[in-house]
């Protein structure tokens, strides 16, 4: 278990309704404001026994819980610095370890604590992105954090794509996925990433088939099918749910 799953059991959390933040910052000596901030989402200045977490009020809810359960992760790891997370430290499952990615992590584990997370994933029949934000719903979350958990959980045969229209920026794979299941540098034209990020399309209410061909160059690739449902990101750029074949998972 976790130092953020610890704490929550510690406190007798033991659903999503009750993780309340700032009260959980309360309790470890950090006091929460939130307030406009400029050029960052969040910073947490103190001493060894009190803190201030200021969190930019300008900001979603979801972000700004985010925000707050990172700068309790700071709190947790990084006792007495003083550190500014701006919005592109948050988030990315490919970033080195580093006081941003440890923060990240805590985060993670305290909206989406494994012990409360797994037993619901682990009802889902057939997965979508509709399945997916009504769960994001129920802790709270962002849709891209709580899909980062669902595929770190390696519980289903899935990974996450991040497109700009310059490329692929990052892949999110579970750790028991084969090797040779990783996803193209490009988006292939057919594809309905393509026409969501390129052409304006519509995002798509349920998954749709595609030859895995159009994702991964591996030899023999054509020979499997794929379904891939995306979603738009700030800053144009989407978010892609690839579902794979049971038989990709090691």
């Amino acid at each position: 278990m976790t130092p953020a799953e610890k704490l929550l059991q510690s406190l007798g959390i033991d659903d999503p309704k009750e993780i309340d933040l700032e009260a959980i910052a309360w309790h470890m000596g950090a006091l929460v404001k939130r307030r406009p901030l400029d050029g960052c989402e969040a910073l947490i200045v103190g001493n060894q026994r009190k803190a201030i977490i200021s969190v930019n009020s300008l900001s979603i809810e979801t972000r700004q819980r985010f925000s707050i359960a990172h700068e309790i992760g700071h709190w947790h790891y990084h006792r007495g610095r003083i550190l500014f997370c701006e919005g592109r430290d948050f988030g990315s499952p490919t970033s080195p370890i580093s006081p941003e990615k440890q923060a990240d992590d805590f985060a993670s584990d305290l909206i989406l604590p494994n012990y409360i997370f797994l037993p619901i994933v682990r009802k889902i029949k057939r997965l979508n992105l509709k399945i997916v934000r009504d769960i994001a719903g129920q802790f709270r979350a962002s849709l891209t954090a709580t899909l980062i958990k669902l595929v770190m959980s390696d519980y289903f045969p899935i990974m996450l794509v991040c497109h700009s229209q310059s490329g692929r920026k990052w892949p999110c794979r579970p750790p028991s996925l084969q090797r040779f299941w990783f996803p193209r540098e490009e988006l292939d034209p057919e594809s309905p990433a393509f026409d969501l990020l390129f052409r304006g399309g519509r995002e798509d209410t349920i998954p749709r088939k595609i030859g895995a061909d159009a994702w991964f160059d591996f030899r023999g690739a054509e020979r499997y099918e794929v379904h891939e449902q995306s979603f738009s990101l700030p800053g144009n750029e989407i978010l892609t749910l690839l579902i794979l074949p049971d038989s990709a998972m090691g």
